[in-house]
């Protein structure tokens, strides 16, 4: 796995104050985990932008701290983002024993074409993340999912089919469903639509022969 690589720098403005950081273009972070206390950070804010694409919450980042020596693996923890301009406000990044395993969300990537869509279907993925268990530097950036086996309506993907590396063990439970194919929407509206109608007609055949009893009476 290539791990990405970030220098931090280390802070001095915490609380409030930190809202001239980012006028700045520099966002505060932390860093915190094994073997050390937590750290207040900064870094600058289009480093992070190109970084956190590439990690996700799943890929190792190797971080050195200007005056510091030595690399720390660490994970990114949490990101906090202004709800409004999707601005990066706030990185934690855990610090990680790359001898003992983590758990962590892995994305799944579905690939493949599905042939129950080309009957009309749309190909739905009710879970995007696996949960897994695994050594940091062996831990998966992604899994593929393929879906070509999904050929009618019934039938799905569920986590139980998914293969991983023998040095990674899935935490998700195994009946968790990844993929299917519904049936296009138009054919139940069609079938609702006509049950309506045969009771419209079955409505108005008594209506009409309630009013010829009437009339005879």
């Amino acid at each position: 796995m290539d791990v990405q690589s970030v220098k931090l720098s280390p802070r001095s403005v915490i609380g409030k104050k930190v809202k001239q950081l980012r006028r700045q273009g520099v966002v505060p972070v932390h860093m915190y985990g094994v073997g050390i206390e937590s750290q207040p950070l900064q870094v600058e804010a289009g480093v992070l932008r190109r970084l956190l694409p590439q990690v996700g919450t799943n890929v190792p980042v190797s971080i050195e701290i200007d005056g510091g020596d030595g690399e720390n693996i660490c994970f990114v923890r949490e990101v906090q983002r202004h709800p409004v301009t999707e601005a990066i406000l706030h990185v934690d990044f855990i610090r990680v024993d790359v001898s003992q395993t983590i758990r962590a969300e892995v994305p799944l990537v579905l690939i493949g074409n599905a042939p129950a869509v080309r009957q009309g279907g749309t190909l739905l993925q009710p879970l995007q993340r696996l949960l897994v268990e695994a050594l940091p530097m062996n831990m998966p950036e992604s899994l593929e999912v393929d879906v070509a086996d999904l050929d009618d309506f019934e039938k799905a993907v569920y986590v139980s089919s998914i293969e991983v590396d023998s040095n990674v063990t899935v935490i998700t439970e195994s009946e968790e469903m990844i993929a299917r194919v519904i049936p296009p929407r138009v054919e139940v509206e069609e079938e609702v639509v006509g049950e309506e109608l045969e009771e419209g007609e079955e409505a108005a055949e008594d209506a009409e022969a309630a009013a010829g009893e009437s009339s005879e009476a």
